[in-house]
């Protein structure tokens, strides 16, 4: 029986396995599909030699055991490469770790080893998560699977583009500004960012540690949702992470969904604009409250992020001088040493980042800047925190804006000009900062055949609310 990736979900996969069908067929289909189409797509850095084992080894289990106790049982996976696997590469995308092999999992992995998970290989992605296209990849940008002459966004481009192209049935990313939900966007996938804490970073190679959140991508939100009740709970070895205070499915028939107009009108792509309008239309067609809200402090978020961000990046990144992890440069003396390791080691980007974070933390600027960041950040959390304030009349279920300003763009557009790239996360950076969780969903294309998502935040651990309004929005047409 030939198996159609592209109408594949877990749930039509778990019924081919009830009838008799084989993870390891599957599989088999996928590592077809990739070595058709990964050459031109620069997606996957590395699949995995043993693939086909790993598949074995499900098969087995699900013999001996049933489906029952394996809620992802032969789901083919893909990881990106911030991601540790134990005895497998990570590179975080960088000549500094292009060699490191990790030496345990992540607790993610773990997670969906337990699961019954297949994993396909290890994605591309900018370099230490530090982009919005996968241009800043090491080893190659990665392209857009609807044009390849676009970006598939980033950061966790290779994770967005593997599922858009049916590579993958389901991915990993992570998310420190957007870098989940804007990739997901242009590759016409969803992508989901929890909660804050609710899914473990441990065995994620840190960017911004108050800031980074591991979640999933997926052709479809039933989907997503399945992955991220497998590897969300609390873990003893991330002081971050917490338990899920709250077990609820409530299902809604009336959703009240707040729209910060006054946020969305200005510098938004005017295709993007009607297609977010539409999604708006069609939610007050279908009975759901339409209510306009103000976030007025949301309009700090970007100067906030890219002061927070740079700060903490440059300060997990200490660790890589040449001495205790990852590429040694040779020098006169110590001080070469760490130089030539880092200039040989870190992209531009990454430079750039390290640079300025190192500069807002230094004496004489860390209250001018990171100080001030901060504060800003309390009063951005403050805006969602009463926004969504179900005891006041003023409450709404989620707050909805376009994922991102406009479509992917041509590759090297933007390239001269970084702000023109960090202004693309100027409606997803908001949620890292409050730490609610946020979601993409896909709605249209653009005329050019690009997708096109709008993006919903919840209140802090009401991701149920994201999964029942995103199951909504993507049966629109």
């Amino acid at each position: 029986m030939a198996i159609d990736l592209y109408n594949l979900t877990i749930e039509s996969l778990h019924q081919y396995l009830k009838n008799g069908g084989k993870a390891k067929e599957v599989v088999t289909t996928y590592l077809e599909a990739i070595a058709q189409k990964n050459n031109d797509l620069n997606a996957y850095l590395e699949v995995f030699a043993d693939a086909l084992d790993q598949a074995e080894k499900v098969d087995q289990k699900i013999k001996e055991n049933g489906l029952e106790s394996l809620p992802l049982a032969g789901v083919p996976v893909a990881i990106k490469d911030n991601i540790l696997i134990k005895n497998r590469r990570a590179s975080s995308a960088s000549k500094m770790l292009a060699d490191y092999t990790a030496t345990y999992d992540a607790t993610v992995i773990k997670k969906l080893k337990t699961a019954g998970a297949i994993f396909l290989g290890r994605t591309n992605m900018d370099e230490f998560a530090m982009g919005g296209s996968t241009e800043n990849s090491s080893f190659g940008v990665t392209c857009n699977p609807f044009d390849k002459t676009k970006v598939a966004g980033g950061s966790s481009g290779g994770s967005a583009a593997v599922v858009g192209a049916d590579l993958a049935l389901v991915s990993l990313g992570s998310d420190t500004g957007g870098s989940i939900r804007q990739p997901a966007s242009f590759c016409g996938v969803v992508g989901l960012k929890p909660t804050y804490g609710v899914v473990s970073r441990f065995g994620l190679m840190a960017m911004a540690s108050s800031l980074d959140q591991i979640g999933p991508m997926a052709k479809n939100v039933a989907d997503t949702e399945a992955v991220y009740k497998v590897i969300k709970g609390l873990d003893q070895n991330d002081s971050t992470s917490v338990e899920h205070p709250l077990d609820v499915n409530e299902q809604k028939e009336v959703m009240t969904i707040g729209v910060p107009y006054d946020f969305i009108s200005d510098g938004v792509d005017e295709e993007v604009l009607a297609i977010f309008h539409q999604t708006v239309a069609k939610l007050k067609e279908a009975g759901h409250i339409i209510k306009e809200v103000s976030l007025p402090h949301v309009k700090y978020s970007l100067a906030s992020y890219y002061v927070i961000m740079p700060a903490e990046s440059s300060t997990n990144l200490g660790r890589y001088d040449g001495l205790r992890y990852g590429l040694k440069g040779e020098g006169k003396n110590l001080l070469e040493d760490y130089t030539s390791s880092r200039a040989l080691g870190f992209g531009p980007e990454v430079r750039r980042r390290i640079i300025l974070g190192t500069y807002v933390l230094s004496a004489g600027y860390y209250d001018a800047y990171y100080g001030r960041a901060t504060l800003a950040r309390q009063l951005i959390r403050q805006d969602y925190d009463k926004v969504f304030d179900q005891t006041t009349k003023e409450g709404v279920d989620v707050v909805m804006t376009p994922t991102t300003p406009t479509p992917a763009w041509t590759i090297g557009a933007k390239s001269g000009d970084p702000l023109q790239t960090y202004l693309e996360d100027i409606f997803t950076v908001p949620a890292n900062l409050a730490g609610v969780p946020a979601i993409s969903i896909p709605q249209g294309k653009s005329k050019a055949g690009l997708p096109v998502g709008v993006q919903l935040c919840a209140n802090h651990f009401r991701e149920d609310k994201l999964f029942q309004l995103g199951k909504i929005i993507e049966n629109f047409k």
